[in-house]
């Protein structure tokens, strides 16, 4: 059956869109996902469907013939329906921006339907969509590769770790009856050695009959007996047990295990090191969280490191990665280790080396990624796949930026998309948009082998496919089904939004990167409720809420959903004013550009170093020019802070403020005039004459007169009572997190700025760090030459006009 793609038209709309949100890695926040255990998994099989939007009244439809999802339709259907959403069409708007200027953009209508918290979440937990859920599990698989793939590769492995592979003998189910009821008979009157044999026959029992052994009470009363009898059993005897108890599938909370674990705990420092691998490894199997173990095993590692072999380095790393925990000490030294055996490891265990100090969120040098990364990019197109998404894992903690990596990654990996599993995708994707790294051929083949495979996706997965298309500012050449397919899946899962609230903020911020805000999910988000449960989330989330809560009043007028409250809205902002006051404004490039902006205009009360839009957390250099060319003085208030009131200590009383603010009919204001006395001319006749131009000569953006004829008046009129239009410029001082690695393309956090600027009536104007910061060690006047031209430039006012 054909699923349906629907384009709703609005009025005053040019394209049908959808909201959308993204945070950006400037934020500071390194996610470290914790990987399941897998239970086999294969990539090739998935059965997916692309998803459909709601059908609402006059909609135009087009038909998608590789898709089909009728439990998706019945769920949107059922959105439609709930109470709140109103008549007023699809859930999901995108509404297209004009990038010329803010006048050029269309009116906004109120186009969004007015949704409430509560019903959206009911009607994706209803009866039938539970129903329909039921069924969609059923037909899906695991599809989670096996990290355990590298200890195929040599035969040492066999005596570091439990071997599923290894064949055994089935045991008859009349010799294992047999042994039961003697169990059962002799009670505890065996001997430690036949104990532990009979648990190691039991054991060879074939796979269908072991789930009835587990729950067999005489197969309990065994497990008691012989973990009373480890004490008395010789080493290899306890790691018998041990071996037979992950063969039948004991399960975690067994009582057995518990005297189990104490033992191998007392008798660990007499094993020798393949063994306490071993036991490590079949605590792993049965999936048990043995801490007191580990932290001996890694005790001893830590004194015998320098006699580990190359096997035991990997084994124990993929331990430390399982069991998720991090000795520093004992990294840095696998890390001589590391580099001792990288030209001899096999690439399945450079991946799994790389997964296991991703998993423990292991921090290495730069040095020893760089080797891993290097050899890599060599050798890339012989890696498995499994093996690749796990090396990018940890580049993207690493935060490494490897070229030549990079560049290959984007011949090897496009052709192996349709191949990878749903959660490999997701990494790929993530970690070019953790590295900033634009590729087209990687996102293109990634969108397009997304909706066939979307129903596989968690909640996360959604969200941060979401996230790194908007992050890179890439909309793929499917953009209107890859986007529908995702964010039905994220009402799909959106119970899973509850207990991790960070995911659905991330998707909602990539979506808002490129112009996309889904009325229901946005509503869910900014409600009183889901916003309780971030605030207690062991992540920082304010700074995600207010990205979303202001892009929407922004470029969404017509929503009529929850928003977030005017007190904690509030709250947020100030602390990120608090973090820019610290860490924004007193960077280096932004106070030069400060201070020589005001030689050119003629004082601090022509610029303005401040965030005009906090929540996308990077500051602005406002200057405003009239129509004429000429500056406007508007900041008074900073202007006398920083001059009147330290040179000639003239008391701030309301009265002055009055004066100061609005300004005297006829006249200069004070800060004003006082500046440009001392300095505004000369540094003014400096700018203009290192951009060619003579003063006063036709086409000068600024007029300069003589000394003689200089007065405390200044060298531009006054301004009138009632000021002429304005061009307000907001300079964007930038760095290389703004933009895509090696490129000139900005991320989608700034991309979402520039446009909020326009719609705010401002005229971005880029200071970029390739022109501007070689200039930092150039002359003055090379410096105010430049400044001059991005502010003065003719194009500006003509856009403006």
């Amino acid at each position: 059956m054909a699923a349906v793609l629907i384009r709703r038209s609005f009025p005053g709309l040019s394209r049908v869109a959808a909201f959308t949100t993204r945070r950006t890695g400037a934020s500071g926040r390194r996610e470290h996902e914790r990987e399941e255990r897998p239970a086999g998994a294969g990539a090739g099989a998935e059965r997916g469907a692309a998803s459909r939007p709601p059908n609402p009244a006059g909609c135009s439809v087009s038909s998608d013939p590789r898709a089909g999802s009728r439990a998706a339709s019945q769920r949107f259907g059922a959105a439609r329906r709930a109470p709140g959403l109103g008549s007023a069409g699809a859930g999901w708007i995108r509404r297209t921006v004009s990038t010329t200027s803010a006048q050029a953009e269309p009116a906004p209508r109120n186009a969004l339907p007015d949704t409430t918290f509560k019903p959206l979440l009911e009607q994706d937990i209803s009866a039938p969509a539970k129903e329909e859920a039921e069924k969609e599990r059923a037909e899906m698989h695991d599809s989670k590769e096996d990290p355990r793939t590298f200890q195929k590769g040599r035969p040492e492995y066999q005596s570091l770790s439990y071997n599923t592979q290894e064949p055994i003998e089935a045991l008859p189910a009349e010799e294992g009856e047999a042994i039961l009821r003697r169990v059962s008979a002799c009670g505890d009157s065996e001997s430690p050695d036949a104990l532990a044999g009979y648990l190691c026959r039991l054991s060879r029992l074939p796979a269908e009959r072991r789930a009835a052994l587990r729950s067999d009470p005489r197969f309990g009363s065994l497990c008691r007996g012989a973990a009373r009898a480890l004490r008395s059993c010789s080493t290899p005897q306890l790691l018998d047990t041990l071996k037979a108890l992950v063969r039948v599938g004991a399960p975690a909370a067994l009582p057995a295990l518990r005297a189990c674990e104490s033992e191998c705990c007392r008798r660990a420092w007499d094993m020798d090191v393949e063994q306490l691998l071993l036991v490590a490894d079949c605590w792993r199997c049965l999936e048990r969280s043995v801490p007191s173990y580990l932290s001996i095993l890694f005790s001893f590692a830590n004194v015998h490191w320098k006699d580990l072999t190359l096997p035991q380095v990997v084994q124990l790393i993929y331990i430390i990665g399982e069991g998720r925990k991090s000795p520093a000490d004992l990294v840095q030294k696998l890390e001589s280790l590391i580099l001792k055996y990288l030209d001899a490891f096999t690439l399945e265990e450079v991946g799994a080396v790389c997964l296991g100090l991703f998993k423990s969120i292991s921090g290495i040098s730069d040095h020893v990624m760089k080797k891993i990364a290097d050899r890599v990019a060599l050798q890339m197109e012989d890696m498995s796949s499994y093996a690749l998404v796990n090396v990018l894992k940890m580049l993207r903690y690493s935060r490494m930026d490897h070229l030549p990596l990079l560049r290959q990654l984007g011949k090897v990996i496009p052709p192996r998309i349709p191949t990878i599993n749903i959660q490999g995708i997701m990494h790929v994707a993530l970690a070019c948009s953790s590295l900033h790294y634009y590729n087209e051929d990687i996102l293109a083949a990634v969108a397009a082998a997304l909706p066939s495979k979307v129903t596989y996706c968690r909640s996360k997965d959604a969200a941060k496919f979401l996230w790194s298309f908007g992050c890179l500012d890439y909309e793929p050449p499917n953009e209107e089904q890859f986007y529908s397919s995702l964010i039905e899946q994220m009402h799909r899962k959106l119970h899973e939004f509850e207990k991790f609230p960070e995911h659905l903020l991330t998707g909602l911020l990539g979506l808002a990167f490129v112009q996309r805000f889904p009325a229901n999910l946005i509503d869910f988000a900014l409600s009183a409720e889901f916003v309780q449960k971030t605030r207690e989330s062991k992540y920082e989330l304010g700074k995600d809420l207010l990205t979303l809560s202001k892009s929407v009043e922004i470029e969404c007028p017509g929503y009529k959903g929850s928003r977030l409250s005017p007190q904690l809205s509030k709250e947020i902002t100030e602390m990120v004013l608090n973090f820019a006051e610290e860490e924004i404004y007193v960077r280096p490039e932004i106070v030069e550009a400060v201070s020589l902006l005001e030689s050119v205009l003629g004082g601090p009360e022509y610029v303005k170093s401040h965030m005009l839009l906090p929540h996308t957390r990077s500051s602005d250099l406002e200057v405003r020019l009239a129509l004429d060319g000429h500056p406007v003085p508007f900041n008074f208030s900073g202007a006398a802070a920083h001059k009147h009131l330290q040179d000639i200590g003239v008391s701030l009383t309301d009265d002055l403020l009055t004066q100061l603010i609005k300004g005297r009919p006829g006249g200069r204001a004070p800060a004003e005039a006082g500046h440009e006395a001392r300095t505004g001319g000369g540094e003014r006749v400096e700018a203009a004459q290192a951009v060619g131009h003579t003063p006063g000569a036709p086409g000068a953006r600024l007029e300069v007169l003589p000394k003689s004829q200089r007065s405390l008046d200044g060298p531009f009129p006054p301004a009138p009572a009632q000021q002429p239009r304005e061009v307000k410029l907001a300079l964007q001082v930038s760095n290389r997190n703004h933009y895509c690695y090696c490129s000139k393309r900005l991320l989608g956090l700034h991309s979402l700025k520039r446009r909020q600027l326009r719609r705010l009536g401002y005229v971005p104007v880029e200071l970029p760090f390739w022109e501007w910061f070689p200039l930092l060690k150039r002359t003055r006047s090379e410096k105010l030459s430049y400044l001059h031209y991005k502010v003065f430039n003719p194009a500006l006012l003509r856009g403006a006009g």
